[in-house]
């Protein structure tokens, strides 16, 4: 709510010059900075599992550690880079250095010679990733008109889920082109790209805005309580308990197609191909549900994701062997992230004053790496000692109970842009 008066009378925080253009330089070098981002880290994340077990001949354990650890900090570091955001001038410094960290360490996994250095730079890639992520959240609000918050968010979302799409692509053309190993080193190329586009942004940012009263480091959990944020995380937290790693979905997709007399590499094939459908979708939806939330609020694009996430988990729990009713419930899942995740993103951006964006963004993300952890662990005990069905039945079951929860997307005594 960057330019709404807070329920203590305080302005929301500096409104960007022009605002009859939301779609300035520095909003749209934050969607370029996380397609480039994002293009890196699917690179990396797709050469991984080959790199760990073939060429440092590692378990399919330790590669399971090193992935959950690394998630776990990435949770870790959105909530303590969260009150490091609160403040416009460290909010720049700390998005800009946190993309360069997430480049280097990532480009640097190609130089291991052993699984625990690549635990080690997997770990520091995805600290520095969570740490930047409310910086780069509040810098964007800082960026946009509020009224325009969720087209802004919805670009950003889309260069995101675009960057999933070209990543792995890239990874399969770098593989067969110079091997695992400099597929990592090609990383750093987007990576470091992505660390320029967001300095273009901060630079838009510090031009814009004048930066008050330096912010203390600390979560302001009470002002976060007084905006009328944490009613909403309620149905934040319970769609996060329900969405899960789409490693799984790709498994379930993988393991009905090979039941259709596919061999298992062409399973996996296909497979891989309508999963790119589903980020691809993703990044449509993401930007058509921005725009939607400028015009009708977030609660209902929000429940809208919900509902989506109980049809595709609905079918993947009965489950099909034809490639194209797979392809309709990966693209079903592809537009509940898309609406939901921008929603969230929104909603923090025009219920929070500028002082406390960082806070909320960074309670944002811990929220959503716990969920997303406690979601794929219990499915994916579910699928292993029941079934398949039983794992996506709890899913669809927390994306069902979101969706009634769905009304606690309203203000507390704060108004959002979307609700004057």
């Amino acid at each position: 709510m960057a330019a709404s008066v807070a329920a203590d009378g305080e302005k929301g925080g500096p409104v960007p010059e022009g605002e009859g253009k939301w779609l300035t330089k520095g909003v749209g070098s934050v969607g370029v900075t996380s397609f480039l981002s994002d293009s890196g880290h699917e690179i990396a994340t797709a050469v991984l599992p080959s790199f760990v077990t073939s060429t440092l001949h590692g378990s399919a354990a330790s590669l399971g550690l090193i992935e959950g650890v690394s998630d776990a900090l990435t949770g870790v570091m959105k909530l303590v880079g969260g009150p490091l955001a609160n403040d416009p001038r460290r909010r720049r410094r700390i998005a800009s250095g946190g993309y360069l960290g997430t480049a280097l360490a990532t480009g640097a996994i190609g130089l291991a010679t052993a699984v625990w250095q690549v635990g080690v730079l997997r770990a520091l890639a995805w600290a520095s990733r969570g740490l930047r992520g409310p910086s780069k959240d509040s810098l964007l609000a800082s960026l946009a008109p509020p009224r325009a918050f969720g087209r802004a968010y919805g670009l950003e979302r889309a260069g995101d889920n675009l960057g999933a799409v070209a990543g792995p692509l890239a990874a399969a053309w770098l593989v067969a082109w110079l091997g695992i190993r400099p597929a990592f080193w090609f990383a750093f190329v987007p990576g470091i790209l992505a660390a320029v586009a967001i300095t273009v942004a901060a630079r838009e940012a510090r031009r814009r805005n004048t930066d008050g009263v330096r912010e203390p480091i600390r979560l302001r959990f009470a002002g976060l309580r007084g905006a009328g944020l944490l009613r909403p995380m309620l149905p934040i937290l319970l769609f996060e308990f329900g969405n899960l790693a789409v490693t799984l979905l790709i498994l379930r997709a993988t393991q009905l197609l090979h039941t259709d007399g596919r061999s298992a590499a062409g399973a996996a094939s296909l497979a891989i191909l309508i999963y790119a459908a589903h980020n691809a979708v993703a990044a449509v939806v993401a930007y058509v549900g921005g725009h939607w939330i400028d015009r009708a609020g977030p609660r209902v694009v929000f429940a809208t994701g919900a509902a989506l996430y109980v049809v595709a988990y609905a079918g993947f729990a009965v489950g099909s062997s034809s490639w194209w009713v797979l392809l309709v419930f990966f693209c079903l899942a592809g537009a509940g992230i898309g609406c939901a995740e921008t929603a969230e993103s929104a909603l923090v951006a025009g219920l929070l004053p500028d002082r406390l964006r960082g806070s909320g963004f960074g309670l944002l993300g811990a929220v959503q790496a716990v969920g997303d952890v406690v979601a794929t662990v219990v499915v994916g005990i579910l699928y292993t000692a029941l079934s398949p069905t039983a794992g996506f039945l709890y899913a669809a079951g927390w994306m069902l109970l979101s969706l009634l929860g769905a009304g606690a997307f309203t203000a507390g005594r704060t108004r959002p842009t979307w609700a004057r």
